[in-house]
C-alpha cells in the first residue's frame, strides 16, 4: 500500500548511507564491531574500548553518522504519524537532520569542557563514552526497524510507542551497565554528576520540547 506520508527515494538514499557508514565500520573494524554488538546487557565492550578513547574515534564517527540518519528518519515518521501526517518536506527533514547532529555534537563538546573545568575527566570522559555508545546502537538497531515501517509496516501510533519504548530501555540498560561499572567513582562525585545531568541532559530536551511547540501554535 502507497502512503504519501513517506518519500521512498529519499528515505532509500539515507538509509543507504546508514549501511554504508555500518558495513564500513564492520569491515574496518571486525572485532570491535563483534563487541559492540553484544554491548546490551553485557559491560566487556565498555571495559575494553573505553580504555582507548580517542577524541575522534573512527569507530564512533561512523556509527554516530549512521546514529543521526536513523534518528532522524524515525524523528520525521515518529511526527508525521502522531502530530501532523503531511507530505514528505525534503527541506524539513534536513533541518531535522542538522538539528539534531548539530545538538549532539554540541552537548559533546560542552560536556567535555566542562569536565575539563570541574577536574573530573575521567568520569566524564567515562559516561560519555557509555552514551555514545548506546545512542550508536540505538542507531544501530533503528536502521531495521526504519525500513520495516517505509517499506512493509503502516506506521501507527502503538507501533511508534512500542519502539520508544524499545528505544528507552536499550538506554536505560545502558546506564545501569555503565553506573556499575564506575559506581564508585559517581558516587564519589555525585554532586557534580547530578549537576550535570540536570544542565545537560534534561535542559537541552526541554529547550528542544519548548521550541516545537512554539513552532507547532
Amino acid at each position: 500500500m502507497l502512503r504519501d506520508v513517506i518519500s521512498n527515494d529519499w528515505f532509500t538514499l539515507f538509509l543507504l548511507l546508514g549501511l554504508v557508514c555500518i558495513t564500513v565500520s564492520k569491515y574496518v573494524f571486525t572485532h570491535r564491531f563483534k563487541d559492540f554488538l553484544a554491548v546490551v546487557g553485557n559491560s566487556k565492550y565498555l571495559k575494553i574500548y573505553a580504555r582507548d578513547q580517542k577524541f575522534i574515534d573512527g569507530f564512533d564517527a561512523l556509527l554516530f553518522f549512521n546514529g543521526i540518519i536513523s534518528i532522524s528518519i524515525f524523528a520525521f515518521i515518529s511526527y508525521s504519524t502522531l502530530v501532523d501526517g503531511s507530505s514528505f518536506n525534503l527541506n524539513l527533514f534536513f533541518k531535522l537532520l542538522f538539528g539534531i547532529g548539530l545538538l549532539f555534537l554540541i552537548k559533546v563538546l560542552l560536556e567535555r569542557l566542562i569536565g575539563s573545568v570541574f577536574e573530573i575527566d575521567e568520569l566524564v570522559d567515562s559516561y560519555l563514552f557509555q552514551k555514545t555508545t548506546f545512542k550508536n546502537f540505538t542507531g544501530l538497531i533503528l536502521l531495521p526497524i526504519n525500513c520495516l515501517i517505509i517499506y512493509t509496516v503502516n506506521p501507527t501510533k502503538v507501533i511508534i510507542y512500542a519502539i520508544l519504548a524499545l528505544i528507552v530501555i536499550i538506554n536505560i540498560l545502558g546506564f545501569l551497565s555503565s553506573f556499575k561499572s564506575y559506581q564508585k567513582l559517581l558516587l564519589n562525585n555525585i554532586f557534580y554528576f547530578i549537576l550535570y545531568l540536570c544542565a545537560l541532559e534534561i535542559g537541552p530536551y526541554l529547550i528542544l520540547f519548548k521550541l516545537i511547540k512554539d513552532f507547532n501554535a
